[in-house]
């Protein structure tokens, strides 16, 4: 009983913010979630109640409730849509911490967070490994789109259509000192974010060719630590903690103007989760975390907002068009929408075709994917369906995730539409100059 009071305790910290919801329901005309199950404990307003009730005993199952908050793509579309401005991501990422610290990581869980995500070169190590031995486990599927799936039936990789890993991380040869590091012009460090340094490091390379362009003076540390998302959003805590001060160890010693990422999970994550979710460490801690994030930016809102990219640099091949998936990291946690769709016309090689709810989720949710890939694909069907209509034989995005999420929807719909990042795009416009 003392350990469940202590639970209750912790949460009744949150009760200034749960209060906050009137039980409007403006969250499940929003919710992906609740859209596909119609279940009041998929969506904002349930969830909300649920760990209300638990932090005042009239529930007293925390893993139950665990379960339902786990079952949340943390999208952010109902904390974007709420009147009251009730703060659900934050309520729902530390409940997740507090029932987590509580209950305790499942040992899976365990051994892939703290063994080998908190040590990067643990990890690096595992998915270089992961590299060597996939081609024999795989076969093409789509040449397009370059997805592969499983030879064989697997409990992890399932019906998933995926794209593999790369033979090393991009990091590894990306690795790179400021040419001028006492000269003038903008200096910025680059953090791929793990999909991009290990599956899609083409988008790292693209991102090279811009800033080499537009003579952006470029550091890339030789450790990439992972931003500590996919460790919270599992309720741990003491990994994201522990991979926040590794980054902030890496990028304090070098100055620069910005921290730029390519990736928009990783970015909101540095601006809006970093601050959020170390209000527990040292106030010393605290300040730096706070110097880092407000020099981070996306890469398509530093291209077009600080280097005032705009005007097209080729002229529009009208036989091409190019239509854009809005990541909620992007759009919902950031506010960041004209500036990608700017990056693109600026490359002026595809015309830009919107789709219809270009905002809609993907359904990838990160770990939600792994755990309910059904849900998620068909949460995606949304989105493929949005996309086939433009009619565009590319279709781009901010995000890597979302980049695997719509691989996999146009590989099994046997669609041939490429997926690129915005940044592809412009680097390849500008390679033809």
């Amino acid at each position: 009983m003392a350990d469940m009071r202590k639970l209750v305790r912790m949460l009744n910290e949150l009760d200034e913010d749960m209060v906050q919801c009137v039980r409007c329901g403006m969250c499940q005309a929003v919710c992906p979630l609740y859209a596909e199950t119609g279940r009041e404990a998929d969506v904002a307003r349930g969830k909300l109640v649920l760990v209300e009730n638990l932090s005042k005993e009239i529930l007293k199952d925390p893993r139950a409730v665990k379960e339902r908050l786990d079952k949340c793509l943390l999208c952010g579309s109902c904390e974007a849509a709420c009147p009251s401005g009730v703060k659900v991501l934050e309520v729902f990422l530390k409940a997740r911490a507090i029932i987590t610290g509580y209950l305790g990581l499942s040992p899976v869980k365990k051994a892939i967070f703290r063994g080998f995500l908190s040590n990067p070169d643990r990890f690096d190590g595992l998915l270089k490994w992961m590299a060597r031995i996939q081609g024999p486990f795989s076969r093409n599927v789509n040449e397009t789109l370059g997805s592969s799936c499983a030879r064989f039936m697997s409990p992890v990789i399932g019906d998933r259509h995926y794209l593999p890993i790369a033979a090393a991380a991009w990091h590894k040869k990306g690795r790179r000192d400021f040419q001028h590091p006492k000269g003038e012009g903008i200096k910025v460090a680059f953090y791929p974010g793990c999909l991009v340094d290990k599956v899609l490091p083409r988008v790292a390379d693209a991102a090279m060719k811009v800033f080499e362009y537009h003579q952006v003076d470029v550091f890339v540390p030789d450790q990439i630590p992972c931003c500590g998302i996919p460790a919270l959003a599992s309720g741990d805590r003491q990994t994201f903690e522990h991979l926040v001060e590794k980054n902030l160890d890496i990028f304090e010693k070098v100055p620069f103007d910005y921290l730029i990422t390519p990736c928009a999970t990783c970015t909101a994550t540095i601006v809006k989760l970093w601050p959020m979710m170390t209000d527990l460490l040292p106030e010393a801690t605290r300040d730096r975390v706070q110097a880092l994030s407000e020099k981070t930016r996306d890469i398509n809102e530093f291209l077009v907002s600080v280097l005032n990219v705009g005007t097209a640099e080729m002229p529009a091949d009208p036989g091409r068009s190019v239509t854009y998936h809005d990541p909620c990291h992007l759009r919902k946690s950031l506010g960041i929408i004209d500036q990608p769709r700017t990056l693109i016309k600026a490359a002026g090689s595809r015309k830009l075709v919107e789709m219809k709810d270009p905002e809609r989720c993907c359904g990838m949710g990160g770990s939600f994917n792994l755990q309910h890939y059904e849900t998620s694909r068909k949460i995606g069907e949304k989105k493929l369906n949005c996309i086939a209509a433009t009619g565009a034989d590319t279709v781009a995005t901010g995000c890597p995730a979302c980049m695997l999420q719509i691989t996999d929807l146009l590989s099994h719909a046997g669609l041939s539409v490429s997926v690129r990042h915005p940044v592809e795009i412009y680097a390849e416009a500008i390679g033809n100059i």
